[in-house]
């Protein structure tokens, strides 16, 4: 994969992929980090597809500036947490302190978004795991595995060995969206598919699903604003 950087303000990093199974030029901007990835078919030469980029500039800016801005999560910043923003202070304290109105770190702390990203993926795992057991043991079924990884592309996953794994940034979405996913992972337990007897034993588990899953479609690239890499 080559990368191309179209000049102006700001500069855009473009990826060119090539793809063998690309019938033409496409261009495509990823709703939750604005990754821009320009796929070429395999037989198009790069000045084809640099000429292609150029003329979508337009259309690429405007679109881009029409995303959400990445938000580093700071000292005076705020952060999602459980579907409530909720503020970030330091204070007096030996360490990280969570509730459901804020996030207080030591003082003595530089760098906060590293340990704050760690608070929260205990959090996740936590939660995940609780929610992943009580639904295992409704459709009797046991997991393999459960892990937990900064996932962009799907929310969760189940193996055909029965290896659970969730992103971790669903402790930032409202509980009832949490708990959905892991209804719908451990009901993969029972049917390795998305039929209608796949999500018979979703509703069973977890009635009125579409709620949550609507949610995630409408407001999940917002759990990927957050940067936390200091």
């Amino acid at each position: 994969m080559g990368r191309h950087t179209l000049e102006g303000n700001p500069p855009i990093e473009v990826s060119l992929r090539r793809s063998g199974r690309a019938r033409r030029l496409s261009l495509r901007v990823s709703r939750l980090d604005g990754r821009v990835t320009l796929s070429l078919p395999t037989r198009t030469p790069d000045h084809e597809g640099i000429a292609f980029l150029r003329a979508q500039e337009p259309w690429l800016r405007k679109h881009l500036s029409q995303l959400g801005a990445c938000a580093p999560v700071r000292v005076g910043g705020t952060v999602l947490l459980r579907g409530q923003l909720v503020p970030i202070d330091a204070a007096d304290v030996p360490r990280i302190v969570v509730t459901d109105s804020g996030i207080t770190v030591p003082l003595r702390v530089q760098s906060i978004g590293v340990p704050v990203q760690a608070k929260l993926k205990v959090m996740a795992r936590d939660a995940l795991a609780l929610a992943s057991d009580a639904y295992a043991a409704q459709v009797g079924r046991s997991y393999t595995q459960l892990s937990i990884r900064d996932t962009r592309s799907r929310w969760g996953s189940c193996s055909s060995q029965g290896r659970l794994m969730y992103s971790w940034r669903l402790i930032m979405a409202p509980p009832e969206v949490l708990t959905y996913v892991a209804a719908h992972e451990v009901a993969h337990l029972v049917r390795m598919d998305h039929s209608d007897a796949f999500w018979r034993v979703v509703e069973r588990l977890y009635p009125n699903y579409d709620v949550p899953r609507q949610w995630l479609r409408e407001n999940g690239d917002q759990l990927h604003r957050y940067r936390f890499d200091d």
